[in-house]
């Protein structure tokens, strides 16, 4: 059971919840309460329970890139990045403004990279910038097509108005129920991903039949924060959105939230991943989304298909404006209260992690191409500070950003120890042959400081596969490499 200071520091986190369900109500069930198909809190019922569901049992995906970006080891930390981004969504919707938690968050977490002196993952940023240009785009295109399909099919069909409105109305909450669930899943992400990596609950049996981690517990307290924002405050947002930005009928609503649920499932289902890795084709990232572009991106698609000069572009300009205002204001924020929460307070808002230059760290970074000469005096010197080790790089070189990154990654001293019992324990009936789990048991007792040790280990004794060049293969070896290395981690960073 969490202890009274956990619940205090995860208080931003439900806060975030509340903030960001009372903003994004408006991109799920907005246009059917707005067309007055469905009342309000009918459809906040049903968009609260399908937020949880789809929190719990999806919301893994996304959260991995967000703990990419920025992996935040320290509870204070969690804390002082989830109140700043919740303050900025939370303003943002005072405006009326549909924002996006999602840039938000990540202006919170760049914040405190830069504050920490911590390394941005330019390989994860990329992802989620591409997906904020991209998301609006494609939810566009599927309104504007799904939009002339309903026209040259429903619309022809002669229905009877009253039999049309009702096919409608359970088309809003079918829609409405399942955009609810890919929020949940995608969004979760935004609300306690920060906090996913610290073992703040502990792992709960339910009659002896139902496991529930300790993640999916954190998952569940979050998804519930975003129903309560949706039901105390989700009306608000829908009057700009849903009035003044277009008007929207209650087919249009459909299509437009159809259209977004098509783009949020995208980026969220692991499913839709694996089935592209297994034709070799390039997948689609699995980043948290932002459902306010995806949604207003819907929006001009159909506009666009049924009549352009009906689009408000004022109000899609001051909205536009809220996309950048909410991650810069989100990023000053954390960086601010994390100050006054280090020296003030005197909270550790970061633990130390150690960092060493290793003979094997200096091979693996020459052969990725970072010059690796100015920095092998340092080898065997021990860093405990970001910052300084950071400072000591360089002032040796002038290195990039994504050097930097990757000195980091390979220079962290992770403390890895194979035990034969955890072979048994966890690793036993997994994907592991025989043969391997032999390998495994005989290697008893070694220890690797680093992650790049424990990972040439397993390449040379064949317990995993270099890479082929099959998407679907070699993400199924990372995938197995990373659960033998969690497995055998001696030393937890939380």
């Amino acid at each position: 059971m969490a202890d009274l200071s956990t619940w205090f520091f995860i208080s931003s986190g439900l806060f975030l919840g509340w903030s960001l369900g009372a903003n994004h109500a408006v991109n799920v069930f907005g246009t059917a309460v707005v067309s007055k198909m469905v009342k309000f809190r009918t459809a906040a019922l049903i968009s609260g329970v399908f937020v949880v569901l789809g929190s719990i049992i999806s919301g893994a995906g996304t959260t991995r890139t967000i703990n990419d970006l920025g992996p935040i080891n320290a509870i204070a930390g969690s804390f002082s990045v989830a109140l700043a981004v919740a303050i900025s969504v939370t303003a943002m919707t005072r405006a009326k403004l549909p924002v996006s938690t999602s840039q938000a968050v990540i202006g919170g977490i760049i914040g405190w990279n830069m504050f920490t002196g911590s390394p941005t993952d330019l390989d994860s940023l990329s992802r989620i910038l591409s997906s904020w240009i991209a998301s609006p785009i494609i939810a566009g295109v599927f309104g504007y097509l799904l939009f002339k399909l309903l026209k040259r099919t429903v619309l022809t069909w002669r229905i009877h108005l009253l039999e049309l409105d009702q096919y409608t109305r359970s088309g809003l909450i079918i829609v409405g129920a399942l955009a609810s669930y890919s929020l949940g899943a995608n969004n979760i992400a935004n609300v306690m991903g920060m906090f996913a990596s610290a073992p703040l609950f502990s792992d709960l049996s339910i009659g002896g039949i139902i496991e529930v981690s300790g993640v999916q517990q954190l998952f569940f307290l979050g998804g519930l924060a975003i129903a309560v924002g949706i039901f105390t405050y989700g009306r608000n947002v829908m009057e700009t959105v849903g009035n003044d930005l277009y008007k929207i009928s209650p087919l249009t609503g459909f299509i437009v939230v159809l259209a977004e649920f098509i783009v949020l499932t995208l980026f969220t289902s692991e499913t839709i991943e694996s089935l592209l890795l297994r034709a070799n084709l390039p997948s689609i990232p699995l980043v948290p989304l932002s459902t306010t572009q995806a949604f207003i991106g819907a929006i001009l698609g159909v506009g666009l298909a049924k009549d352009p000069h009906s689009i408000n572009f004022k109000v899609l300009g001051k909205i536009a404006l809220g996309w950048i205002v909410a991650p810069v204001s989100a990023g000053l924020i954390t960086f601010i209260s994390l100050f006054f929460i280090q020296n003030v307070f005197e909270q550790k808002v970061i633990y130390p992690v150690p960092y060493e230059l290793s003979r094997s760290v200096l091979t693996e970074l020459k052969d990725l191409g970072v010059p690796t000469e100015p920095i092998a005096p340092l080898r065997g010197k021990r860093f405990t500070n970001k910052k300084v080790f950071r400072n000591e790089l360089l002032k040796r070189h002038p290195y990039t950003n994504t050097q930097i990154y990757s000195i980091f990654q390979y220079a962290i001293i992770d403390s890895f120890r194979i035990d034969s019992n955890i072979v048994n324990a966890q690793l036993s009936g997994s994907f592991l042959t025989a043969d391997q789990m032999s390998i495994l048991k005989a290697n008893h007792g070694k220890t690797f400081p680093h992650k790049i040790d424990i990972e040439q280990f397993l390449l040379r004794s064949e317990v995993t596969a270099p890479p082929t060049g099959n998407k679907m293969s070699d993400k199924q070896n990372d995938d197995q490499r990373r659960t033998i290395e969690q497995a055998f981690r001696a030393v937890q960073r939380n």
